[in-house]
């Protein structure tokens, strides 16, 4: 029996967290960090469906049958999980219906290859492998499903930094040549909790005002960061990112809540308070993090693709 494979990339959003979902120009890179999705034809007319984390512990199972995708069934008793789900093929059901009406049955497992909690793009990740797949549009799939701004599914499928803008809610991107001579600079630190984004951009749609300002704001700084060939000219344009968005959100910066003593840069990527930071130092940070209970250090090298 046949087993098809897809593989996407996990993804970070280096500038324009929140305000690329008003058309803000964004910086988003992918990661070395991605999940697969194992697909073989099975009996039954259901999906056996096994999800693994990175050490390969199994964090979903369950059966989800034709019928329940269909309908679009979802029930108090199953998992948010299994509900999520069956929303994701039950959209790309309506987009491709062949792959239950033609089909008996699938057996089905998906491997991350980072921790699930690290927030790299779970989801991201699969809908845009169930797209690949099914050979329909992941924007479409994330649109009328997840929901969010697209700039995941962009990196889940491009293998090198993007700028991402939504235009009439249509997304654009472009690969873009950012490869900072001064990465040995920057790291990524874990914060030990995951972030729900929906949650995260809910409470940006209800305090957002004057954005029209915010995001020309913030597009001129994703560009001056690709352009820029100096380290301290970097550090400078993040900070000030974190202090625009630090007024929009009404929220104190990373940095102030966390690591105020830190000599250096700390900025929040995607949903602010939880998930990674970019970190940039002239000396290797570590020790200051771990001392602090920050274990999850991780060089530019090695997260980003």
């Amino acid at each position: 029996m046949e087993t098809k494979k897809f593989y996407s990339n996990g993804k970070l959003l280096v500038t324009g967290e929140y305000v690329v979902l008003d058309g803000a120009k964004a910086l988003a890179v992918p990661t070395k960090f991605g999940q697969t999705l194992e697909i073989k034809d099975d009996t039954g007319f259901v999906f056996h469906w096994t999800s693994y984390d990175k050490d390969l512990s199994i964090w979903f199972q369950d059966i989800i049958t034709f019928q329940e995708i269909i309908s679009k069934t979802k029930s108090e008793t199953s998992s948010s999980i299994k509900n999520k789900l069956i929303e994701i093929l039950h959209q790309a059901y309506k987009q491709n219906p062949s792959f239950i009406d033609n089909a008996k049955g699938y057996d089905v497992k998906t491997h991350l290859t980072f921790p699930r909690l690290w927030g790299l793009g779970t989801s991201s990740t699969l809908i845009n492998n169930i797209a690949q797949w099914l050979e329909i549009d992941a924007f479409e799939l994330l649109r009328k499903s997840f929901g969010g701004s697209g700039y995941d599914v962009a990196c889940a499928q491009t293998d090198a930094p993007i700028v991402y803008h939504l235009q009439n809610e249509k997304p654009f991107f472009e690969k873009v040549n950012f490869n900072p001579a001064f990465r040995e600079n920057i790291y990524f630190v874990y914060l030990n909790q995951k972030q729900n984004s929906s949650t995260a951009i809910a409470n940006y749609m209800a305090k957002h005002h004057h954005v029209d300002k915010t995001m020309s704001k913030i597009s001129a700084i994703t560009y001056e960061a690709i352009n820029t060939k100096e380290g301290k000219d970097f550090a400078l344009l993040m900070e000030k990112h974190e202090v625009i968005m630090s007024d929009v959100l009404e929220t104190e910066t990373v940095k102030e809540r966390l690591f105020p003593d830190f000599k250096g840069i700390v900025k929040s990527l995607g949903a602010w308070g939880g998930d990674f930071v970019m970190v940039i130092s002239k000396h290797n940070p570590k020790d200051y993090f771990i001392e602090r209970g920050y274990t999850t250090i991780l060089s530019y090298e090695e997260m980003v693709l």
